[in-house]
């Protein structure tokens, strides 16, 4: 029976599978040693939920019994980010959690978007967020970009440029000079890199009625970037201000000069940014991988103010996510980062014959016990073939029960030594599959 594959829900090989898990593991260690604490939380959320912060229902996955249920069942979606589910998570448990709320994230989320290269419709997120209540310090917005600097730059993959904006400045500016639907320019000024200049005027044009003026002016504020104050003075040299856009630019400042202190190098400013959805309040990151910027954004987020509420407590925040599932498709697609071998095993236990099967189950046994992954020979073929069984899977040591008792070979240097299953430690390298560049 042909199988025909399932485009948009991504399956790695077992070797893809480890780069996978090493990778996920390296964040979570990372998120840790930030203080953030682990949740997770159900895969569906009611449907009026998830449609209520800017999602478009096209892209929502209905969750339907195949038998029907209670027509007054509420209708439940798979959530599509993370975020969403954070702020009803905060909102029942508001009185039980500890504010600031510090919490990482990292699960299976669902979009029905058309699949291509780096976007899916089931892929794995990492968020961060930090929630408080009533108020939130901006230092926050400081900390975020740095926790996933700090990250990503411990994963062996290209180097990942974190950009930074903020809502205020667009939204100041646009007001400044006469756009009145701010929400809507954000969106398209949000297109530019995908569809260009020409396309985002027009855009302008037909949805917010800009003139031409007005759509030169917010395609010259999306071109300013840089990395100190200077920004502030590019901005000012475009003629036009208000209360918001110098708020904005004041916190856009602090951001860049006190990341950039912490950690040299690590944020840019790019007015370019503005992400489409319509809760962020402040701060607003982007990040592309050198080399691979036809990727998109692997880690975004920003400042969001009103994002969570019960009518009476606000409780605002500022998070970022990775989209794990895009960095990873695009290492294992291109070959940039690979595995030291294929499967976990350090050690493979030959078995001489099948009569002393056993005694090799007792040395992987041993083995084990003391943390060191072994496996024992499928067949007793001659030693050679249980060594390219081992070879062609990575596997970097051969066990065997010798005439001159217990030995274990490096298969990929020939070295052959005496061996004592209750006290041999194999190089801390090769305990675990690592990771490289290819």
């Amino acid at each position: 029976m042909k199988i025909a594959p399932l485009s948009g829900f991504p399956e790695w090989l077992p070797d893809g599978r480890i780069v996978e898990q090493q990778i996920l593991d390296t964040l979570r260690d990372t998120f840790e040693l930030h203080g953030f604490s682990g949740i997770e939380t159900r895969a569906v959320e009611p449907l009026d939920q998830l449609l209520r912060k800017g999602e478009t229902s096209k892209e929502v996955y209905l969750l339907n019994r195949l038998q029907g249920g209670d027509a007054q069942e509420a209708e439940l979606g798979l959530h599509f980010d993370l975020t969403v589910p954070l702020a009803r998570y905060v909102l029942e448990n508001a009185g039980k959690l500890d504010f600031p709320f510090k919490r990482y994230q990292i699960q299976k989320v669902w979009r029905g978007e058309r699949p291509q290269d780096g976007r899916f419709r089931e892929f794995a997120q990492a968020d961060v967020d930090v929630v408080g209540a009533d108020t939130l310090a901006f230092h926050h917005e400081i900390e975020l970009p740095l926790v996933m600097v700090d990250a990503l730059s411990k994963l062996p993959i290209p180097r990942v440029v974190v950009r930074a904006s903020n809502r205020k400045v667009a939204q100041g500016f646009y007001e400044a000079i006469g756009i009145d639907d701010v929400v809507e320019t954000l969106r398209i000024v949000d297109k530019l890199d995908k569809v260009g200049p020409q396309v985002v005027t027009e855009m302008l044009g037909e949805s917010v009625g800009a003139n031409a003026q007005q759509a030169r002016l917010a395609l010259a504020l999306a071109d300013i970037r840089g990395s100190d104050a200077g920004v502030a003075d590019q901005v000012a040299a475009l003629g036009h201000t208000s209360a918001l856009l110098e708020e904005g630019l004041q916190e856009l400042v602090q951001l860049i000069e006190g990341a950039n202190e912490l950690l040299p190098g690590s944020v840019v400013a790019d007015l370019k940014i503005a992400r489409g959805l319509d809760y962020y309040t402040g701060s607003v990151f982007e990040s592309t991988m050198i080399g691979h910027e036809d990727l998109g954004s692997v880690c975004s987020g920003g400042r969001y103010d009103s994002l969570v509420s019960d009518g009476k407590k606000t409780y605002p925040g500022v998070g970022l996510s990775i989209g794990v599932s895009r960095i990873i498709s695009r290492v294992i697609s291109r070959g940039l980062v690979v595995p030291s071998r294929k499967v976990p095993t350090c050690v493979l236990i030959a078995v001489n014959d099948e009569s002393e099967r056993r005694h090799a189950e007792l040395t992987a046994v041993a083995l084990r016990k003391r943390g060191i992954s072994a496996d024992v020979s499928p067949n007793s073929a001659k030693f050679g073939k249980q060594i390219k069984f081992a070879d062609k899977r990575g596997i970097p040591f051969v066990w065997f029960l010798t005439d001159e008792g217990e030995q274990i070979k490096d298969i990929r240097s020939g070295e052959q030594i005496a061996a004592d299953p209750a006290t041999w430690e194999p190089p801390a390298a090769d305990l675990r599959p690592g990771l490289r560049g290819a």
